[in-house]
C-alpha cells in the first residue's frame, strides 16, 4: 500500500511539473508571437517613415529646382499644387543675385587666401635632387648668383622654406616648385623687381624663373590676361598685371585699369582702334 501511494503521490507531482512547464512554454509562444507582432509593425512603421523622407526629398528638389530655374520649365509650374506656389513665391530669388553672392564668397575666399601668401616668392624650376633640408640655403645661393647687391642691401632671412606640393609625384616630370616666405612684403617686391629687370635668373647656370605666390583662383584669373597682355604688349601699350589680377595699360595718356573682361569689354567700345585690336580675342 505505502508504494503505491509513493507511485501516486510521485506520478501527481510528475503530471503538476508537466502543467507547469507546459503552461510556461505557451506563455513564451504567446510571448514570441506578440514581439514577432511588434517586430512587423515596426518595419512597417519605418518603410512608411523612409517612404515619407524620400517624399520630403524629392518634394524639395522640386521646389529647390523650381527656385533657381524659375523661366526653364512653366509647364511645369503650372501644375504645382499652391504650398509649393506659396514656397516659391518666399523664397525665389533673383539668379543674378545669387551669382553676385557666390562671386562675392568666392573674391572673400580668394582675397583671404592671397593675403596669406602676400610675402612668399615660387621658385620654379629647381631640380629635385636637393635635400629638403638645404632648401633655405638653396634660397641664398641663388640670391648670392643673381642679385649679390641685394644680398649685400638687405638682411636676407626667410621664414619659411619648402616644396610644394609636400609629397612628390614619382608621375610629374617638372620639379616641384620651392615656396620662401619672407617676413617683409617689401623684401620680396625688392627682389622680384630685381628678377624682372634681370630678365634671366638662374641656379648653378640652369635657367630658373622667380614670381609671386597667389592662391589657385589668382592665377587663372590672371592667365586669362596674358593674350590680351601680348597683344598689348606688341601695340606699346605697357600693358602691366597689377596685385592681384589686374589689367593695367595706357591709352591717350592715361592708365587704365580693369579687374574683369566685361568691364574691359564696354570701354573698348568706345576706341575704335582699341577694339580692332582686341575683338578677336576678347
Amino acid at each position: 500500500m505505502r508504494r503505491q501511494r509513493n507511485r501516486t503521490k510521485l506520478s501527481m507531482e510528475d503530471i503538476e511539473f508537466r502543467t507547469t512547464l507546459l503552461r510556461s512554454l505557451k506563455n513564451c509562444l504567446e510571448a514570441a508571437d506578440k514581439l514577432n507582432e511588434i517586430y512587423k509593425k515596426t518595419n512597417e512603421t519605418l518603410d512608411v517613415m523612409m517612404g515619407n523622407q524620400l517624399e520630403i526629398k524629392h518634394t524639395r528638389t522640386e521646389i529647390t529646382n523650381i527656385i533657381q530655374t524659375p523661366d526653364s520649365r512653366p509647364e511645369e509650374r503650372k501644375n504645382q499644387v499652391n504650398d509649393l506656389k506659396c514656397e516659391e513665391a518666399k523664397n525665389t530669388q533673383p539668379e543674378g543675385r545669387n551669382e553676385k553672392r557666390i562671386q562675392k564668397c568666392e573674391d572673400s575666399v580668394r582675397s583671404l587666401w592671397d593675403s596669406f601668401k602676400y610675402t612668399n616668392i615660387r621658385i620654379i624650376g629647381v631640380p629635385e635632387d636637393e635635400r629638403k633640408q638645404d632648401i633655405e640655403n638653396l634660397f641664398e645661393e641663388i640670391m648670392t648668383e643673381n642679385f649679390p647687391h641685394l644680398v649685400k642691401e638687405m638682411d636676407l632671412q626667410v621664414q619659411e622654406a619648402r616644396r610644394t606640393p609636400n609629397k612628390r609625384n614619382p608621375k610629374r616630370t617638372t620639379p616641384r616648385h620651392i615656396i620662401i616666405k619672407m617676413p617683409r612684403a617689401k623684401d620680396k617686391e625688392r627682389i622680384l623687381k630685381a628678377a624682372r629687370e634681370r630678365k634671366s635668373v638662374t641656379y648653378k647656370g640652369i635657367p630658373i624663373r622667380l614670381s609671386a605666390d597667389f592662391s589657385t583662383q589668382t592665377l587663372q584669373a590672371r592667365r586669362e590676361w596674358q593674350e590680351i597682355f601680348k597683344v598689348m604688349n606688341t601695340k606699346n601699350l605697357q600693358p602691366r598685371l597689377l596685385y592681384p589680377a589686374k589689367l593695367s595699360f595706357r591709352i591717350e595718356g592715361q592708365i587704365k585699369s580693369f579687374t574683369d573682361k566685361e568691364k574691359l569689354k564696354e570701354f573698348i567700345t568706345t576706341k575704335p582702334g582699341l577694339y580692332e585690336m582686341l575683338k578677336g580675342i576678347l
